[in-house]
């Protein structure tokens, strides 16, 4: 599934695509004809990423909901127009590009309550400017559920996914079982800060970069982690261990995430 990072990106190349453009929508699989008819030939007001929802906002409060799930896919060409494949879910076409979306998760038409009550659903999303943190920290101290769980909740935190999860508890030196009750507020702030630094370059790269030198050199770099799937820590070249959590993988070091005593 793509991470927070990757709808951004998508949402801000759609929006200089589309932004203040008269836009025709088909449903060339034949799934989405009906929302596709009430869409088609409206101006998009704007294009934006909520974790890892997109939405594209059409005058009179129309809005097209899409989240790509475990397979959606989206591809972009530029003009002309060549026929769609079958599997293309809902295709916008603006005046220079078009855009396919196939195999989302969801694909929706919503109106002004319906998109205000979804937004309402998402937890504060670190790469939006209208986020607001302290929502975030006041769902995890009261919460007993373990970080590694809690950041993987689009309710309580959204847009972080399997990797940026693993990463971001090893640069902040936390094991993923450590209760959200139990951390401070220092720590609390120093995560979300971190994860909008990463989530940041990620969306401006579309790669996910986590090591301190890409990080330096996002310019030079490709996909590059510190320990997900990695055999050996980089800090204390210890062993990285996988561990599954809510059936998901993910990957610890032992020696630089130690777990909180129980009480």
């Amino acid at each position: 599934m793509p991470e927070g990072h990757t709808i951004h990106a998508a949402a801000r190349k759609h929006d200089n695509m589309l932004k203040g453009r008269v836009v025709n929508l088909s449903s060339p699989q034949g799934r989405f004809v009906e929302g596709a008819q009430k869409l088609n030939g409206r101006e998009c007001i704007r294009v934006e990423a909520y974790g890892k929802h997109l939405v594209y906002r059409f005058v009179e409060h129309y809005y097209l909901h899409i989240h790509l799930g475990l397979f959606g896919r989206i591809k972009v060409h530029k003009r002309p127009i060549k026929d769609a494949k079958n599997s293309v879910r809902v295709r916008l076409i603006s005046a220079t590009h078009v855009i396919d979306i196939s195999g989302p998760t969801i694909c929706e038409l919503l109106r002004a309550p319906e998109i205000e009550q979804l937004i309402d659903r998402i937890g504060p999303d670190p790469l939006r400017e209208d986020a607001e943190p302290e929502r975030v920290f006041h769902r995890i101290r009261n919460s007993r559920v373990p970080i590694g769980k809690l950041l993987m909740d689009q309710s309580v935190i959204a847009g972080i996914g399997n990797i940026y999860r693993t990463e971001l508890l090893w640069r902040q030196k936390l094991h993923p079982d450590i209760r959200g009750r139990d951390l401070n507020q220092k720590q609390l702030e120093a995560l979300w800060d971190d994860a909008a630094l990463l989530l940041n370059i990620g969306a401006k790269k579309n790669a996910i970069l986590t090591t301190d030198i890409a990080i330096a050199n996002p310019s030079k770099s490709r996909e590059k982690f510190n320990i997900f799937a990695q055999k050996a820590c980089p800090k204390c070249r210890g062993p990285i261990t996988k561990i599954f959590i809510n059936g998901r993988r993910a990957f610890i070091c032992a020696l630089c995430q130690k777990q909180l005593p129980k009480r």
